[in-house]
């Protein structure tokens, strides 16, 4: 075993993701069981507080997806037991998960993202959804994209070509989240640009290509072998993929992250890469785009997530064991 001592990996929890973080938790323990870490997987549930105070473990490496698991609750508790757990503060998850908020704060640092409308469930009701509707197709066009405003995997996310369709399409954004956010859908290829810190500061990994065979990359296009094409990195002009890294390594900087991050993107017909949202906790399943990052610059996931329990539990003090 190596001398990080024991790494608890926090997954599961009641999030509509909790299979893509229980299988996220068991690739991690696998990975770093393999390399001598004293690796355990837990799922979080009533029995996780008792066991975090009658033994602590030495760092916490949270693969927790969703709500409780991204938007900072988990890490408010972990500082609570004064536990070090890697990845970002409560602050900064707060920020990041919510994507109205993370787009607002990426754009004003000069980053381009889609013109969008946030709106909560009661304004529909309250105000009329006849009329609200129409003034958004005149604001943001058609097609457009409606998102729960806070929200992973691609839950309750549609894509409306035309104005029937879009009270629909909220109703099912209200099943995951009170508000929607509506965005001008841009057409493009669909990358996405791990981050992560094992030296000085963040660097951005290889982006990633996502074809989905069905042309929407929702949760079966995902998590379903073979359901999507992968191509890392992305088949795109060497200028743009610099610019793609220079996005997400900004919106790392930006929304005040830590250790890891990924950020989704659309690169334009203009080859502009368009921030679309940030992920404080990404995947680590055998279809998730942050490994195969790692994969291609030649970096090893047991090794990196090795190393960012030892910087967790360094930024701590001195270590329990």
């Amino acid at each position: 075993m190596t001398d990080l001592g024991r790494v608890l990996i926090l997954a599961g929890g009641l999030s509509p993701e909790r299979e893509v973080s229980l299988r996220s938790g068991g690739r991690l323990r696998d990975a770093l069981t393999r390399i001598g870490v004293e690796a355990e997987l837990a799922d979080v549930d009533a029995a996780t507080l008792p066991a975090l105070a009658a033994d602590p473990p030495d760092v916490v490496f949270p693969v927790l997806h969703g709500t409780s698991g991204e938007d900072g609750t988990i890490r408010e508790v972990l500082d609570l037991y004064d536990l070090p757990y890697v990845g970002a503060a409560p602050p900064a998850c707060r920020v990041a998960f919510d994507k109205a908020t993370a787009k607002a704060a990426v754009g004003a640092a000069g980053v381009a993202t889609p013109a969008a409308v946030t709106l909560p469930r009661e304004a529909f009701h309250d105000l009329g959804a006849a009329a609200l509707i129409e003034r958004i197709v005149a604001r943001l066009g058609l097609p457009v994209v409606v998102k729960p405003r806070a929200g992973g995997s691609a839950f309750g996310v549609s894509r409306v070509d035309d104005a029937g369709g879009l009270a629909e399409a909220l109703m099912s954004c209200f099943g995951y989240h009170d508000s929607a956010l509506i965005e001008r859908a841009v057409s493009g290829v669909e990358i996405t640009v791990g981050v992560v810190e094992v030296g000085d500061g963040p660097v951005a990994l290889p982006a990633v290509e996502i074809e989905p065979a069905a042309g929407v990359y929702d949760y079966a296009a995902r998590y379903t072998a073979g359901a999507t094409a992968f191509f890392t990195p992305a088949r795109l002009d060497d200028a743009v993929l610099r610019a793609a890294a220079a996005t997400a390594v900004t919106a790392h900087r930006v929304l005040g992250l830590r250790d890891l991050s990924r950020t989704d993107m659309i690169v334009d017909a203009a080859g502009v890469a368009q921030f679309l949202e940030v992920n404080v906790a990404p995947g680590m399943t055998d279809t998730s785009t942050w490994p195969m990052g790692l994969h291609a610059a030649g970096l090893d996931l047991a090794v990196v997530c090795r190393d960012l329990a030892a910087r967790a539990r360094d930024r701590s003090g001195t270590p329990r064991r």
